[in-house]
């Protein structure tokens, strides 16, 4: 038989929590990289620094930290069905509640770390 792809709200809350995954360990890669630069090479990580302070380097930050946020609200998700499994009856509710959480925390704190482009603020 041959299946059919449905996609849903659990295909992504997969798919999001996979990308999430991958964002954070190669930012833990470039993290463990200019952590090394501090000793090995000065002056690149001096770069660097200029490069996360950029527009740019804010952008990026924002979006690790997107990526934490949902990744850790979805985590918990799971780990509330996996104790309580016939809360997965509500699995789409819960990832609802998910994004509900992410845009109430996530949308100011991303207004903080990205204020200084719009307002032109040295950092």
């Amino acid at each position: 038989m041959l299946f059919r792809y449905r996609g849903g709200e659990g295909m992504l809350a997969w798919a999001f929590h996979r990308i999430s995954g991958v964002a954070i360990w190669a930012f833990v890669v470039l993290h463990v990289i200019d952590i090394y630069l501090v000793g090995g090479n000065p002056e690149a990580y001096d770069e660097l620094l200029a490069i996360y302070a950029s527009p740019i380097g804010r952008v990026l930050e924002a979006l690790l930290g997107a990526a934490l946020l949902y990744h850790a609200l979805n985590g918990l998700r799971i780990i509330v069905m996996d104790f309580w499994p016939p809360l997965t009856r509500y699995h789409r509710q819960l990832w609802y509640l998910c994004w509900l959480i992410f845009v109430v925390v996530g949308l100011p704190v991303a207004w903080i770390v990205l204020k200084p482009i719009w307002e032109g603020v040295p950092t």
